[in-house]
């Protein structure tokens, strides 16, 4: 099944938290991950660098770190929610003005923007998506060994039946992994590129990108 870009935020069976991201193209496959500090941007593979005249969305950033809070998406839309992240404002509100404010992307497919934000600890976790027909923004419960994901397309919104029961990573590489090929994303078509990371348990986060 192709469901596109996929979002997840979970929690490691140790008990910490986890935001994965995975790029999953059939137009655009030619792309890269590219780790900027406490940012990590999509761009194109090189010698693929005029992709984005035939289509400015495909290069973005996917990752920022604000705090103890990890921002995973799949559009330019992750710089706007970790600004306002930063200013003091609560995770629902941050995710419900920024995606109502930008829309979804009006490329011919009408693509969905979708996110997720999740806590260190794992206390906390969101996950929304604006649609041409819908914006949803809600709150995940988390627990050892349990994440929960959003599609662009088909499994495109968030609920409870669309979640791994069995999530074992516990490192951001072996979570890059997992979602590139295991569990319930084995299933899912053509992955390209995948961002995630995991708390570390002396504080902050474990980034890795593939």
């Amino acid at each position: 099944m192709y469901v596109g870009r996929i979002v997840a935020v979970g929690c490691t069976k140790s008990g910490k938290g986890a935001g994965l991201y995975r790029v999953s193209s059939r137009s655009f496959p030619n792309r890269e991950a590219k780790m900027l500090g406490k940012a990590v941007a999509i761009v194109p593979k090189p010698g693929f660098e005029n992709d984005i005249f035939k289509n400015p969305y495909i290069a973005y950033n996917c990752y920022r770190q604000v705090g103890d809070l990890a921002v995973v998406t799949n559009g330019s839309h992750t710089d706007p929610i970790a600004e306002k992240l930063e200013t003091g404002m609560g995770i629902r509100d941050a995710l419900a003005s920024v995606m109502l404010a930008m829309d979804y992307e009006h490329d011919s497919l009408d693509t969905p923007r979708i996110a997720g934000v999740v806590r260190a600890d794992g206390s906390e976790a969101y996950l929304a998506i604006v649609r041409k027909d819908a914006l949803m923004v809600r709150r995940m419960t988390l627990a050892p060994g349990r994440a929960f994901y959003i599609c662009t397309y088909e499994r495109n919104k968030p609920c409870d039946n669309q979640v791994e029961e069995n999530f074992t990573p516990e490192t951001a590489a072996d979570a890059c992994s997992f979602i590139m090929g295991g569990g319930v994303f084995a299933e899912l078509e053509k992955p390209v590129a995948a961002v995630c990371v995991v708390a570390k348990a002396g504080g902050g986060f474990d980034l890795a990108a593939v």
